[in-house]
């Protein structure tokens, strides 16, 4: 216990060693006599004999401790950092030869943690007229460490709460970023300095998803140490390979990941422990009742305290609730990818019309259960003009994609083999949906559009229960077409529906599209509708492609929660005998 920079203090490995050999034997069986953990340090401070005592409680085997100076390897304050040697209580009676005591103090424990102490100290003759110094230290205020005092700042209703915590905000999202989030933020920093989470993939590869930092405040992503990891080794003992194989929660430190490493993943675990200083972990296995997902590690670097066995238990708790809501998150995330699939698949490619341009955009809902009923069509007919359709099969789940899809094929069979206005063939579907189809009920547009005289484009539609057709000027005039319209399918009413005609100026801008773009639970209809019409003028400049995109992120409400299909066409912007110069 000399002061730094000077001989003694600067010996090497070899003259620490020298003073220890030729110790006789009886130093360690006098050791062993102590109740208590014990240790000889020799006339430089270097340990020289220890007991199992003192092994068992610094958490290091005796080869980690000969030779070594002890007030150097164990001695630290409160907050975990390196004590100067003048703040050293030992110093003064070791220098002097006599005894003294303490009631607290602090070692590192080989893992990284505190462990509180209160210690005794005597000279103690070596033999061989070598001084030495005896010290004996056993755990503070009832066999507490560092780490116990900090989870004393945790007290059971606080655990409960925490738990409840969890369980309510993870559960609440059906996003696993999100949920990841949240995770985060609930631990860091009422747990931990530093969360980390690797994960599972569905491809049975591991991704270090997060890597979170508590900053004066803040929480700080590091991605520079977030990314996939080296496969799980299937026997290596380790504690995240272990986690990450669903076998066992384990603390952990710096020290355990310091010997060469049995696979990819130990070395990127002394990555971790080298670039954010963590000095204490505790790791859990993430599970959902079917597999193992991955694992949450908590890490504390600026806080003394170590994690103690208690902390696992809290800590394998949340990791359970975590779990539950990644696989909840997962099976939600495959059920929307399905259900897009399944629907775009469905909605068809559109016709090329000569000299129209025609564009349509699908956007699934924020909830996967509500994809299905939405969808759109175009079509060349047998007599050359164009069908155009868009609808809305009641309900909002795989079902209603299954109607849809049914809907829209009938509705192509009656419109090519039967040459009647568009009301005639709507009454024909209305009839056989009831007939011959689960589907409920539905809305719809059917349109026909022809050439007409003059080159310019003749329109006729009915409408069965849907919102309105909207049509805009190149000059940004904007009305929508509300005739021809009538009650929805499904309801068994038979009756006549009409018909509704209308010839398209030339530059303009027709738009079917389907509920989810106009309705929300803040809004009226009326209002949903405004605001589509507002938009849709301001942007009657735009080329088609882009007036669709910017009108479907300016006028779908925020809060919206269907599906929308939107089927936008533009006219010629004059008659084709026009262009070719007036003929």
């Amino acid at each position: 216990m000399t002061e730094p920079g000077n001989t003694e203090a600067g010996e090497t490995e070899a003259g620490r060693e020298g003073s220890t050999r030729g110790l006789p034997d009886r130093l360690s069986a006098a050791l062993a006599a102590f109740g208590t953990g014990a240790y000889l340090v020799d006339d430089k401070g270097c340990i020289v004999a220890v007991n199992a005592a003192a092994e068992r409680l610094l958490a290091r085997p005796a080869a980690e401790l000969l030779g070594h100076d002890a007030h150097d390897l164990l001695h630290r304050t409160s907050r975990g950092e390196p004590m100067a040697r003048s703040q050293c209580g030992m110093r003064p009676m070791f220098h002097a030869g006599g005894t003294a005591q303490a009631e607290q103090d602090w070692f590192e424990r080989g893992d990284g943690s505190l462990l509180s102490i209160s210690w005794t100290i005597a000279p103690y003759d070596l033999g061989g007229g070598q001084r030495g110094t005896l010290v004996l230290f056993h755990p503070s205020d009832g066999a507490r460490t560092a780490g116990d005092r900090a989870d004393e700042s945790l007290p059971p209703f606080e655990r409960l709460a925490l738990l409840a915590e969890t369980t309510t905000r993870l559960t609440s999202t059906l996003d696993v970023d999100e949920a990841l989030d949240r995770l985060v933020a609930l631990v860091l920093p009422r747990l931990a300095d530093w969360a980390v989470v690797d994960l599972i993939t569905e491809r049975d590869e591991v991704r270090r998803a997060v890597v979170v930092h508590h900053e004066e405040g803040a929480l700080v992503t590091h991605e520079e140490l977030q990314g996939p990891m080296p496969p799980v080794p299937e026997e290596s003992p380790m504690p995240l390979s272990r986690a990450l194989r669903g076998v066992a929660s384990a603390l952990a430190g710096p020290r355990t990941y310091q010997g060469p490493p049995d696979s990819g993943i130990a070395v990127e675990q002394r990555r971790l422990f080298e670039a954010t200083g963590i000095h204490s972990a505790v790791i859990a296995p993430i599970r959902s009742t079917r597999e193992v997902l991955g694992a949450l590690t908590l890490g504390r670097s600026e806080r003394p305290a170590g994690f103690t066995t208690a902390d696992v238990a809290l800590l394998e708790d949340i990791a359970r609730r975590t779990g539950l809501a990644v696989d909840n998150a997962r099976l939600y995330q495959r059920q929307r990818a399905v259900a897009e699939t399944m629907q775009r698949h469905l909605l068809p490619q559109m016709p090329g019309v000569p000299g129209v341009e025609m564009t349509v955009r699908y956007l699934p809902a924020p909830d996967a259960s509500h994809v299905g009923g939405d969808w759109y069509d175009a079509f060349t007919l047998s007599d050359g003009a164009t069908a155009l359709a868009v609808g809305d099969v009641v309900g909002h789940d795989l079902d209603a994609a299954a109607g849809m899809a049914q809907v829209r094929n009938m509705l192509r069979a009656y419109a090519w083999s039967q040459e009647e206005p568009p009301s005639r063939i709507v009454e024909r579907l209305d009839d056989a949906v009831m007939h011959i189809t689960d589907v409920p009920m539905a809305t719809m547009i059917f349109a026909r559009m022809a050439e007409g005289s003059g080159g310019r484009y003749e329109l006729s539609w009915t409408n069965a229960g849907h919102p309105p057709p909207l049509l805009v000027t190149r000059s940004g005039l904007a009305r929508y077409l509300t005739d021809g319209h009538d009650i929805l399918l499904g309801t068994g009413a038979r009756r006549s529906r009409p018909d509704a005609t209308l010839t398209l100026p030339p530059g303009s801008t027709l738009v079917l599209y389907t509920d989810g773009l106009i309705e929300s639970p803040r809004r009226s209809l009326d209002e949903g509708l405004d605001r589509l019409r507002r938009h849709a003028a301001s942007l009657a400049h735009r080329p088609l492609e882009s007036f669709t995109d910017r009108l479907l992120e300016r006028a779908r409400p925020a809060d919206n929660d269907d599906d929308v299909a939107v089927l936008a066409l533009r006219t010629p912007p004059q008659a084709r005998e026009d262009a070719a110069g007036g003929r």
